[in-house]
């Protein structure tokens, strides 16, 4: 239906909806009884006018003679149901010898006569259109003595019944509109007391704010068909504080990455200003203001990843990689910190997988990165990689403190750090495990971790088939 003229009101719809069948059911209902009742009233008529005639064709049958019937006229006249009823007795191809028509009807052309041997029945009256309506029934009669055949003709018009179905009708009416009012009252009370829950609900959504997110849409009094609705919304309300919260603190984590390395490069400026310094000094100056440079087009370049992948704009090419080729490459690559840490890294690795290249080599980049980062000195970091049903399976493997369970969950997370072991401070931004869980998620795939009781962490990166 065009929205110009169809209520916003769900209410209103409903109950324009409910007058629109109750108007057709008690329409069809009042139709019907309507009907009945005009049926039912002609069949009275037409069973009161056979009556009479049968009554008449009776006193023929006792009358000795025509004549006797002649000198009864007027108890003839006084037997009519009505003074307008007419009454016509005549012998067959005669003219009438007793003739009661105050109204002076015309009689009808064509009327069957019902023969001697039969009564009258319904299907024998015959019903005229013309004003007055008149319902007519004739039959012949035998004359007791004489045996003169003679034509009884009665008929009787429907004034009465004319007008008691005139207020038949007015009161069908009446009453149907009466029921149509009274059933679009009742359903529209109705719906204002079965819409309570909604506007309930509605005072508590409105009451949701981004400053307290806390307040959730009420199950228990909801009626059970909102129940479902109500339980995705409340869902939906989680996920939204959720991400709310996440944001909060990622803006407050990116906040202090920032102002670290852009207070040192103010301090180290104005300390350079204070007085003239040598062309050697400025260039030590220029040397550290580089490398806090460097550290912020880092963390910019990580964020603007993130953001991307999060907001589902890369769309990254696949190919086959060989697991044993790129893990060894990455091993030898790093092998001179791993000296310098005093560990050693020891590959395992067959198989292929079906992966963009650069992604997948960042992704386990900045697993080895964490793992040199917090491994005990004198352990070996293991590289896996194998080939399953589902998949293929890359894992880093590393000794170190035990990470408790409330951490673990974290470390996906951005701008989290654990605390670093010995003398090698966690100088990372926080971000490298983050891009390795949305470069798995670009990819479909899953990211986890795991930490023994002895201390073995355990990195696993499980690529889709």
């Amino acid at each position: 239906m065009s929205g110009r003229w169809w209520p916003g009101s769900l209410a209103l719809r409903v109950t324009l909806l409910c007058g629109l069948i109750a108007m057709a059911m008690t329409g069809m209902l009042g139709a019907y009884f309507f009907l009945f009742a005009r049926t039912a009233i002609n069949a009275h008529a037409d069973d009161q006018l056979i009556g009479r005639a049968e009554h008449f064709r009776g006193l023929v049958a006792e009358a000795r003679s025509v004549q006797d019937l002649r000198d009864q006229s007027l108890m003839f006249a006084a037997l009519l149901g009505a003074t307008t009823d007419v009454l016509i007795l005549r012998r067959v191809g005669e003219p009438a010898f007793i003739e009661v028509n105050r109204g002076r009807v015309p009689l009808p052309g064509a009327l069957t006569r019902v023969p001697l041997d039969r009564r009258m029945s319904p299907g024998d009256v015959l019903r005229t259109t013309d004003h007055p309506q008149m319902h007519w029934v004739a039959g012949l009669a035998r004359s007791g003595l004489d045996g003169g055949v003679v034509e009884v003709l009665t008929g009787h018009p429907l004034e009465s019944e004319l007008e008691m179905i005139d207020r038949s009708r007015f009161h069908v009416l009446r009453s149907t509109l009466m029921s149509i009012a009274v059933s679009v009252l009742l359903v529209y009370l109705a719906l204002r007391h079965g819409l309570r829950p909604l506007r309930r609900i509605t005072a508590h959504a409105a009451r949701i704010h981004p400053i307290d997110l806390s307040i959730r849409l009420p199950e228990q009094d909801a009626p059970r068909e909102l129940r479902d609705m109500v339980a995705v919304f409340n869902a939906m309300l989680d996920r939204i504080a959720q991400g709310y919260e996440r944001l909060s603190q990622f803006s407050a984590d990116l906040a202090h990455e920032i102002r670290t390395p852009v207070g040192a490069l103010i301090g180290q400026t104005q300390v350079a200003l204070n007085r003239v310094r040598t062309p050697l000094e400025y260039q030590q100056l220029l040397e550290s203001n580089l490398e806090e440079l460097t550290r912020l087009s880092l963390i910019v370049d990580d964020i603007l990843f993130l953001a991307r992948a999060d907001h589902a704009m890369l769309d990254i090419e696949r190919g086959p990689l060989d697991l044993g080729a790129e893990l060894h490459a990455i091993a030898d690559y790093f092998e001179g910190p791993a000296e310098e840490a005093d560990l050693q890294i020891a590959v395992r690795a067959a198989g292929t997988v079906v992966a963009n290249a650069p992604l997948a080599r960042r992704a386990i980049h900045n697993l080895v990165v964490n793992a040199l980062r917090y491994s005990r000195a004198g352990t070996t970091v293991r590289l896996i990689a194998e080939r399953q049903a589902t998949g293929a399976l890359v894992a880093v493997e590393n000794d170190g403190d035990v990470i408790p369970g409330e951490q673990l969950e974290r470390l996906f997370d951005r701008f989290y750090r654990a605390d670093a072991s010995g003398d090698r401070p966690a100088d990372g931004s926080g971000l490298g495990l983050s891009i390795v869980k949305a470069i798995m998620d670009l990819h479909r795939g899953r990211a986890s971790v795991s930490c023994s009781e002895e201390g073995t962490i355990r990195f696993e990166l499980r690529f889709p088939a």
